[in-house]
């Protein structure tokens, strides 16, 4: 939880904080409790023994102003905020993106207005299939640089962790080409990431559903598992497309049960263009989350409900492609887990979770309180963080 400054409303009080900690277990809001006023927040004043600018990212107080002056009064703050007029949210948590890739798809949206369907373009070599061979002919100083700019856009409308996917190389030396960028930016940037290895993002040309899932559970995965051992790469959750002329359902289900063997979590896009029972077999697997979920049959959703899996919501995608909208109010009435994400890709180019919780409310129906627990600590829960991430807490 790197990344919002947050203080007080009293001018005079403010301190900053840094981020939020849990210690309890994973839990979720279909909204938050206000928060009372005034308040302050204030960050662990720094240690003698810490090297300059080390912080632990904890909030070390939360309670009225004065009292937390008082608390304070000996020690010196590297920066005071005064937030009169404002509010202190926890950092926005951004739970599905594409941010690593080459090639735009601009002349995609000029066939999308003149008429093509998601999948007429897929099926002519376009969409994922035209990102991959762009991906595959970059350098991996390329992508780190664009990748770069874009988390510094997401940082900047206010996410301070952020799901990343890879999935646009699709063979094994290209998809460890995106996770060693997406793993540079962990180590090095100011920002959470949470790292999702999505080989099974379309089928490669040349082969079968079943043959793209035998490559990836033989070759992939094994590969994976031994580079994360090494501490080369840290991958947090598995990703597949369930979809109709992409991953069917039972390829689906052994690739996402032999990632959870190796200890990933399940996180993979599914019901978007077809219903195609993947929240129910979300559910049956343990998921921690399914994406999109735009043609999900009511049983899916009473199943994800009872799953405790957490359905991570993209209106931009909706919006962009012209989908049915997804079934928030149903899904939220049923009490599954609601979360947002921006979909960030060459197809839905939106940075700011801001953006997608205005779309969440106007074309969704969510409530802003909704739509915030969604873009906070339900989002961090889709992603299996919501101990450290999402809330305001001491």
């Amino acid at each position: 939880g790197m990344g919002v400054r947050l203080a007080n409303r009293k001018a005079g009080g403010t301190v900053t904080a840094l981020a939020a900690a849990r210690t309890r277990g994973d839990s979720t809001r279909n909204a938050p409790p206000p928060t009372p006023a005034p308040s302050a927040v204030a960050r662990a004043p720094q240690a003698p023994l810490q090297a300059p600018g080390q912080r632990d990212g904890f909030i070390k107080a939360i309670g009225p102003a004065d009292a937390i002056q008082k608390q304070f009064s000996e020690e010196t703050f590297e920066e005071r905020i005064d937030c009169s007029g404002k509010c202190i949210l926890p950092g926005l948590v951004d739970a599905h993106t594409h941010p690593v890739w080459a090639g735009e798809r601009v002349h995609e949206f000029a066939m999308k207005l003149a008429g093509a369907t998601y999948m007429d373009i897929h099926r002519a070599g376009g969409g994922i299939n035209f990102t991959v061979e762009r991906t595959r002919q970059a350098s991996e100083e390329e992508l780190y640089s664009s990748f770069q700019q874009r988390l510094g856009c997401m940082m900047r409308a206010g996410t301070t962790l952020v799901e990343c996917k890879s999935g646009y190389g699709l063979s094994l030396e290209t998809e460890l080409k995106m996770l060693r960028v997406i793993e540079r930016a962990r180590r090095d940037l100011d920002i959470g990431i949470s790292v999702t290895y999505c080989g099974a993002h379309s089928v490669p040309k040349g082969k079968t559903a079943s043959e793209a899932a035998d490559d990836i559970i033989k070759n992939h995965l094994p590969r994976l598992k031994e580079l994360g051992r090494n501490g080369e790469i840290h991958v947090d959750n598995i990703d597949v497309f369930c979809e109709k002329g992409v991953f069917d359902l039972d390829s689906t289900r052994r690739i996402l049960q032999s990632g959870k063997d190796i200890g990933l979590q399940i996180n993979f896009h599914g019901d978007e263009l077809h219903p195609m029972k993947a929240a129910e077999l979300g559910a049956e697997l343990g998921a921690q989350a399914v994406s999109h979920l735009e043609e999900v049959s009511d049983e899916g959703i009473a199943a994800m409900a009872t799953a405790r899996c957490s359905a991570v919501l993209l209106p931009t995608t909706a919006y962009m492609l012209r989908l049915k909208q997804p079934r928030a109010r149903k899904m939220l009435d049923e009490g599954v887990i609601v979360a947002l994400g921006s979909d960030f890709n060459p197809n839905a180019y939106c940075f700011s979770m801001p953006v997608v919780m205005h779309l969440a409310c106007v074309n969704m129906r969510m409530s802003m309180p909704e739509a915030l627990a969604a873009a906070t600590i339900n989002a961090a829960y889709a992603l299996g963080k919501s101990h450290t991430q999402g809330s305001l807490e001491k």
